[in-house]
């Protein structure tokens, strides 16, 4: 079984910035497209970013674009930069990763991932 370990959550006021990271251990795979999700209190789980297992591909959701940027260190890390973050960001969010199946294109959808991180918070204050 893999196991995908979140970190770099916390506090910061409206404008500030935080980085979000993602590692994969546990069960090998050749590769892993991964993403990020987010979920607020009361509301699903949505698609925030992702990328592709070699890091040629990236897709974010229209509420991030320009402000976040998911990068892959190695195989099996990935990292979220959070710049100009505002409350509407104040979530916990959710590392997630699933070897390709399709090429050309990244999962955007929830249940197109079946591992998952335990999640980490970020809470924006105005």
């Amino acid at each position: 079984q893999m196991q995908l370990v979140e970190s770099g959550g916390g506090l910061v006021q409206a404008g500030g910035s935080l980085r979000l990271s993602c590692t994969a251990s546990g069960r090998a795979f050749g590769a892993l497209n991964m993403g990020w999700f987010r979920q607020a209190p009361g509301k699903e789980r949505e698609f925030v970013a992702a990328i592709s297992w070699n890091g040629g591909i990236t897709d974010y959701a229209d509420s991030v674009k320009g402000r976040f940027t998911i990068s892959k260190d190695h195989a099996l890390t990935i990292d979220l930069q959070m710049n100009s973050l505002n409350p509407d960001d104040t979530a916990v969010y959710y590392c997630s990763a699933e070897p390709p199946r399709s090429p050309g294109q990244v999962p955007v959808r929830v249940y197109e991932y079946r591992y998952w991180g335990q999640g980490t918070q970020v809470t924006v204050s105005s």
